[in-house]
């Protein structure tokens, strides 16, 4: 997007910079109003040392994590107001609709809601959720549903920060029953906010504009140690973003793949994480 540049624009650039005001207007001038192309600048010159990842959040909700016999599941339920979203009967049928997910494993979201509610098999889940409206005088909206099968050879470990603002789910390979291990990764996870599981998970072009950010940096200094410097920095920026590769919040002494590797050599198996996700409402 290209264009004109708004007060709301700079504002947004220095929320998600930390940029000066002024600095943020030439960016985006210089960008022709493209957000993403000013970050890129503001980054290049050395001023933007770190972007937030995340945007504003747009909606006030909790997520719920459920479990069954065979799965986890994941749901985000969203209302109006922060204050619905601490009232016991949004908080219940949050609950409800997590457990219902996790004991039928739906195929799908909408599977989910027009099934029979598993506490009034008169209504569906969705007019159920219509009642709770009602009670409470807000939209309330079921957003998102994940549901992460159990098997022999796997442990899901689950982690609420925030009061259910944040959820983490880690599924480890290498047996079941170690759910305290893949828990503390989740706590690790819903602290570090990795965006990838491992280096190579990184996509091309998020290397590509990295590099490139990173010989922007460097420009001027001799050819022989460019590439050395470049290549810090893409390995820095991997430690920073990459899940096995960040210092371990209970002990930054190791990284987590290195705690991974401590703990299944104590218990005598090969531990590994399959997968990891991550919710934030309004994510």
């Amino acid at each position: 997007m290209s264009g004109k540049v708004t007060a709301e624009m700079v504002k947004e650039l220095r929320d998600r910079t930390g940029v000066s005001m002024g600095k943020c207007k030439e960016a985006l001038d210089q960008a022709g109003g493209d957000m993403n192309a000013a970050i890129d600048i503001l980054r290049k010159s050395g001023m933007a040392s770190a972007v937030k990842k995340e945007g504003r959040e747009t909606n006030e909700g909790l997520i719920g994590a459920a479990e069954g016999v065979n799965a986890v599941a994941l749901v985000e339920v969203n209302a109006e107001t922060d204050f619905v979203t601490q009232n016991e009967k949004f908080r219940q049928f949050m609950k409800d609709v997590a457990q219902q997910a996790a004991d039928t494993q739906p195929a799908t979201l909408e599977a989910l809601m027009n099934a029979p509610f598993s506490k009034d098999a008169s209504v569906t889940v969705d007019q159920h959720r219509a009642l709770v409206m009602q009670s409470l005088g807000e939209n309330i909206q079921v957003k998102r549903m994940s549901i992460l099968p159990k098997s022999a050879d796997l442990s899901v470990g689950l982690y609420s920060h925030m009061g259910g603002k944040i959820v983490v789910a880690t599924i480890l390979t290498g047996g079941s029953g170690q759910e305290a291990i893949a828990r503390d990764i989740a706590m690790h996870i819903a602290a570090e906010s990795p965006e990838y599981l491992k280096a190579e998970d990184v996509p091309m072009d998020i290397r590509a504009k990295e590099e490139e950010i990173a010989r922007s940096q460097v420009q001027g200094k001799p050819a022989n140690i460019v590439e050395k410097i470049v290549e810090g920095k893409i390995k820095a920026f991997c430690d920073e973003v990459c899940l096995i590769c960040q210092k371990f919040v209970k002990d930054n002494t190791i990284t987590v793949a290195q705690f991974l590797e401590k703990e299944g050599k104590r218990l005598g198996v090969n531990l590994d994480i399959k997968a990891f996700h991550r919710w934030k409402v309004g994510g």
